[in-house]
């Protein structure tokens, strides 16, 4: 304390605090409270040194945490008293580059309202600007170079402000009082429309790329973390255009409609998915289709949801409001392949699938996909995870000593860096399975390791010796962590929901290798973060052609065939009368289960799906991973009583026997009863099987506390159910809320699981 009485503070303060009006928030605050001093960006976060009288310290630091501005995320505020310093002002320094890289970075976020009135307000000189932004809203993550976060290490670097734009950005009263990207029209981005050569078109490209899809044709456009691939959603011949260009045959495709209200047109929209929908992360979000709906049969075929999100970019709400119809906005790539993210890219890559393309000059530094959420019981759920979303990290309730990469699974992967209380959890790269997805994968590390000056000393990977990212594991250099891909799906879980100790973990998905060498996915773990029990596991099946059971769906029916009936003669008796078209296989298929060639045993309840929904006759061959399981869902009534199944308690792992399941299954076929009735009935079943194991595990145990993870828990069908009757028997249920129950959350559970083991 000085002689005039006042206290002199330095304050760190850490989380998302760049690229959010922090420092703008801090000096209008300094101001409201008498405080003098100082504040800048760090490679920690924000550091303030303050001078003033005791109650006006007190009442700032209260208002810094109550009055942050909507997008800040504060993790931690420290005051510590420092000598005193001339201060007789307050002022916002330049960034201090010094020390180790740990802020937060925020994920892009979408038009605020405030920018969204300039641009249809025909008197602004941002009228229709498709580059608006302020320090509320617009690209962050995917054009930062470098922290701190300041506008010479980002993209827009090359982009020298206008006048007027530098007396906004200089103007502590004025919302984009450093906003990085400020711009206008005369010194920001520009936009134009070319031909599928590149060749520029005259007119105004938003205006020519809107009637472009009104007339039916495929717009490639720039957004923020890569191209968007858009057509007319109502017309089914435009639909089917691009899915046969793009090679995504029968995948749904998202839409984007104007608003709120243009979604309740198509979809019906409870409280809590309008708030994820309007939301500044602008998530795609899967909701229950209205009957009569206009939307195409060809954008979700067979599915009763529908992923509808709304605009995020200044550009997104032209092209929506000038087009007048709701958009398929697709991922811009060829099916399966990174999304292409530069204007060269993006011509050479798409020139086969799109007519025109919408191009500007504002670099993309990172590829961000859409992320994709819904609400299952009231809650999000997220099912990808992405632009919005990372790479905020996913807080952990401990925080551990040892930094662990942990390189993801084999499908719909993502990496995690682990660092301290954080799990920094990389945006979705998709399927482990080219080249391109390699060098994607790469791309996301290295930009996360830049930019949060991460050194892993541990690299935790699947326990498949086959998967890509297992044969990178060595490539590091650093000691390796091997960690059982089901497991890993119950830590993540565990580490999402800040749970530690025992748990029941029930673990159902596709595949995931066992280290009894047969492929598990149907598995009732007792578990920990670092060890774990196989309990109890679904009945193993033959796969005849191992992994061609995952596309030709008749051959996971035969495999359950030859377990269910009595002999050969009569499990090719019954596949010849469902699988007519399929009869002859069934000699080749019996002989190669006899053999054994290529044909691994599984306790997947992915394929458990696959062979129902094969023999009820909803699909037979699937086009892309879980089709068959979502399209069964869609049919299936609820109020049915559940097929048999029996629980053998014999010997550890216990077994669920789901062989009289198919049994009862069959016998309801050849009677002719209808899908909706015997997909339910097997969902029934199913859910009647977890909550008769998981009981008995508990009574067992004495653990009361179930964890849900895997794929297949994507069901909401099958999810809401396990919950609701899990419950009603006293047992506390645990569901993903920040990362994916699927592989996209898998890198956090090996990431949390290697580095308890490293602790102990």
């Amino acid at each position: 304390m000085d002689r005039d009485g006042r206290i002199y503070r330095e304050i760190e303060v850490n989380g998302i605090v760049q690229g959010v009006g922090f420092r703008p928030f801090v000096y209008r605050l300094a101001g409201e409270h008498g405080i003098a001093g100082s504040v800048t960006n760090t490679q920690g976060g924000v550091r303030i040194r303050a001078a003033a009288g005791s109650s006006s310290m007190a009442s700032f630091l209260r208002a810094l945490e109550a009055e942050a501005p909507p997008q800040a995320a504060i993790e931690a505020i420290a005051s510590t008293d420092i000598p005193p310093f001339p201060a007789d002002s307050f002022a916002i320094l330049t960034s201090d580059a010094a020390g180790g890289k740990h802020t937060l970075i925020s994920p892009d976020l979408a038009t605020c309202d405030d920018c969204l009135e300039e641009l249809f307000d025909p008197g602004d000189r941002r009228y229709r600007y498709p580059f608006i932004n302020c320090t509320n809203c617009g690209p962050r993550f995917t054009i930062i170079r470098d922290t701190p976060y300041d506008r010479p290490l980002t993209t827009m670097a090359g982009f020298v402000m206008c006048e007027a734009c530098e007396e906004e950005y200089n103007d502590p009263s004025d919302r984009r009082f450093h906003a990085q990207p400020n711009a206008c029209p005369l010194c920001g981005p520009g936009l134009w429309l070319a031909d599928g050569d590149g060749r520029e078109m005259e007119g105004d490209p938003v205006v020519r790329a809107a009637a472009a899809l009104r007339e039916g044709r495929i717009v490639a456009l720039k957004g923020l973390g890569g191209f968007h691939l858009a057509c007319d959603a109502t017309r089914d011949e435009v639909v089917s255009r691009l899915r046969e260009r793009k090679r995504r045959y029968a995948k749904p495709l998202a839409v984007m409609v104007e608003s709120l209200d243009a979604a309740e047109k198509y979809c019906r929209v409870s409280p809590e998915e309008c708030e994820l929908l309007a939301s500044p992360r602008r998530p795609i979000v899967l909701l229950r289709e209205r009957e009569g709906s206009r939307l195409s049969r060809e954008v979700a075929p067979g599915l009763r949801h529908q992923g509808l999100f709304l605009p995020y970019t200044p550009l997104h709400h032209l092209l929506v409001r000038e087009a007048g119809i709701p958009l398929v906005m697709t991922s811009g790539n060829v099916s399966e392949e990174p999304i292409a993210k530069d204007n060269g890219e993006a011509l050479g890559r798409l020139a086969g699938i799109a007519d025109v393309f919408l191009l500007h000059d504002r670099d993309i530094l990172v590829r961000y996909d859409d992320s994709v959420t819904r609400v299952i019981m009231g809650e999000e759920y997220p099912l990808r995870r992405a632009r919005g979303y990372a790479p905020y990290p996913v807080r952990l309730k401990r925080g551990y000593e040892v930094e662990v990469l942990a390189l993801g699974a084999e499908l719909k992967n993502t990496f995690c860096f682990l660092r301290g209380g954080h799990a920094f959890v990389g945006q979705h790269i998709g399927d482990m399975d080219s080249r391109d997805a390699l060098e994607h994968y790469e791309e996301a590390m290295r930009a996360m390791r830049r930019l949060f000056d991460l050194s892993p000393r541990l690299v935790a990977h699947d326990l498949h010796p086959e998967y890509l990212t297992t044969q990178l594991a060595g490539e590091y250099g650093l000691p390796c962590v091997a960690v059982q891909h089901h497991h890993a799906h119950i830590v993540s879980c565990m580490a999402d929901n800040g749970l530690d100790g025992k748990v029941i973990g029930v673990s159902w998905d596709g595949t995931g290798y066992g280290p009894d060498g047969t492929v598990w996915g149907g598995e009732f773990l007792v578990c920990d973060e670092e060890d774990f029990e196989r309990a109890a596991h679904l009945t193993a099946y033959p796969m005849p052609g191992g992994d061609a059971c995952i596309k030709e769906l008749q051959r996971m029916a035969f495999g359950v065939l030859w377990e269910v009936c009595a002999d050969e003669m009569e499990a090719a008796g019954l596949f010849g009368a469902v699988f007519p078209a399929h009869a002859g296989e069934a000699e080749t298929l019996a002989a190669q289960i006899e053999s054994g060639f290529n044909t691994p045993l599984t306790s997947s309840a992915g394929r458990v799906f696959d062979a129902a929904a094969a023999l009820i006759g909803v699909r037979s061959r699937a086009s892309y991973e879980g089709q068959a399981a979502c399209e069964l869902e869609a049919v299936a009534l609820k109020d049915v009583s559940p097929y048999p199944y029996r629980l053998d308690m014999a010997a550890r792992p216990w077994r669920v026997d789901t062989r009289p399941l198919f049994a009862a299954l069959l016998e309801e076929v050849g009677n002719g009863v209808g899908k909706p009735e015997m997909a339910g009935a097997f969902h029934a079943a199913l859910a009647g099987a977890i909550l008769e194991t998981c009981g008995n595990l508990s009574r067992e145990t004495g653990i009361e506390r179930v964890v849900l993870s895997g794929g297949v828990f994507q069901n909401e069908l099958l999810t809401a159910w396990v919950v609701e009757s899990l419950e009603r028997e006293g047992m506390a249920t645990y569901l993903h809320r920040r990362v994916p129950c699927n592989d996209g959350g898998i890198s956090l559970g090996q990431a949390v699981a290697a580095a308890r083991r490293s602790a102990r």
